[in-house]
């Protein structure tokens, strides 16, 4: 009896040990996170934090399609190859996407994933500034212009000129726009959905704050930085 409870009492001692050593790990976890956070000038909270825990443990490995042939070569496999995977993996994800939203709009008066993406931009303001409008998309100016004009020979948006600065032309979405937008939305969730594909929904909270948080960093080189060579962004 007293056996039994001698080892009962270590199995306790044992928990309460272990309990103490997860909660010292969290509490570090959650400094380094605060650390981040406030480099980074975003917000503290508990979703992104449990991304951050995540995100910080070992990857379980999946086998993904491989683009490259059977021959090694030395300067490639001298590379990193984890940020390679990234670059990668980020690329192909676009274009498997891209195709979904293809499905998605093929019955649409919106033909693409930019002209969708301009649309749900300006359906959240009153009206923008051409440039605004281009620059919150990430886009070249040419390329962003192309698509304004697709979208207003389409009736799908409207311009007009700026009342407070004359050189500056404004643009918002027209009620075609929006019957058109809103109808595209079902199928668009479907595309959501699909590119989710077979994460878990803790997979998905972890990619989708370490996604925000590629954003930020990238978001600030657009902003602030874009005309730095690499070597001065690396």
């Amino acid at each position: 009896m007293y056996d039994n409870l001698n080892r009962l009492h270590n199995i306790n001692h044992f928990k309460v040990m272990k309990t103490k050593d997860i909660l010292i790990e969290l509490i570090q976890n959650l400094d380094e996170y605060e650390i981040e956070c406030n480099h980074s000038n975003t917000e503290i909270n508990i979703t992104d934090f449990l991304g951050f825990l995540i995100s910080h443990h070992q990857p379980i490995n999946v086998k993904a399609g491989n683009i490259a042939g059977n021959l090694d070569h030395d300067n490639i496999l001298k590379q990193d190859n984890s940020s390679t995977d990234i670059s990668i993996l980020i690329v192909l994800m676009f274009r498997y996407a891209k195709s979904y939203i293809r499905k998605a709009l093929k019955n649409s008066m919106i033909k693409s994933a930019d002209e969708f993406s301009f649309l749900i931009t300006l359906i959240t303001y009153e009206s923008l500034t051409k440039t605004e409008l281009i620059h919150k998309q990430v886009m070249e100016k040419t390329s962003g212009t192309e698509i304004i004009n697709r979208l207003l020979k389409l009736g799908l948006i409207s311009q007009f000129n700026d009342d407070e600065d004359k050189r500056s032309v404004r643009i918002k979405i027209t009620e075609l726009g929006r019957e058109q937008l809103f109808l595209t939305l079902p199928q668009m969730r479907l595309v959501s959905q699909i590119v989710a594909g077979n994460l878990s929904e803790e997979e998905k909270l972890t990619l989708a704050y370490m996604l925000r948080k590629l954003d930020s960093f990238h978001n600030d080189i657009y902003k602030s930085k874009k005309d730095l060579e690499l070597t001065e962004l690396l």
